[in-house]
């Protein structure tokens, strides 16, 4: 890849059904991705375990969106091996400032204990990466994700990859062909990160999804 990406070609990739990745923090080249198989979670797939129930119902922590952007960006970075290196942060920093990158964050008593961050484009939400610094901080941002992605018309939710942790949340794998047909589809429709008037209650997060 040239090592000159501005953020206008990284939305042109998305759009293509392409994400950047890097193979190292240290890493200066990026190279495109276009897996054979790919990650997405149905939007109504989502599965809440009895505990992950519980501990939304609980309300011990409080939800924002777009507050700390950066943060989050740099948690998700935070690990021993990461592909997220200082050329993808400033690009999403940049996506971010136009308002195609999104993030939700998890607080408790002032700490940020969990996030995730991705890019919307019409009605395809792109997740990037999530992190969590305590029992289910990653989890719970992914269940108002999903409740928000649900409540904005967003018909697709793109992970990428298929890890086992995000199968036993309820994302599976289909294959390249289906993606790009379900986010050419995605793409001709609008979609809202921010709905007007949104204000979900976590009884309303914990009963959106599939329980279990």
């Amino acid at each position: 890849m040239s090592q000159t990406v501005t953020p206008e070609i990284l939305l042109q990739a998305y759009a293509m059904g392409l994400f950047p990745m890097a193979e190292s923090r240290e890493a200066t080249a990026l190279h495109w991705v276009d897996p054979k198989a790919r990650g997405i979670f149905p939007l109504e797939g989502f599965h809440i375990s009895a505990s992950l129930r519980r501990a939304i119902l609980r309300a011990d922590y409080q939800v924002t969106v777009n507050t700390d952007f950066a943060a989050v960006l740099a948690a998700c970075a935070d690990r021993p091996e990461t592909w997220i290196n200082d050329q993808i942060s400033a690009l999403y920093l940049s996506l971010h400032k136009m308002g195609f990158c999104h993030s939700v964050e998890v607080w408790r008593q002032g700490d940020l204990i969990g996030g995730v961050y991705g890019v919307a484009i019409g009605a395809a939400f792109m997740g990037e990466s999530m992190f969590s610094r305590a029992t289910n901080g990653s989890k719970l941002a992914l269940a108002w994700l999903m409740h928000r992605l649900r409540a904005g018309g967003f018909t697709l939710f793109d992970t990428q990859f298929l890890t086992p942790h995000l199968a036993s949340l309820g994302a599976v794998e289909v294959p390249r062909a289906e993606y790009h047909a379900r986010l050419a589809k995605a793409l001709q429709r609008q979609a809202r990160f921010e709905p007007p008037g949104y204000q979900p209650l976590p009884s309303s997060v914990a009963a959106g999804s599939s329980a279990g």
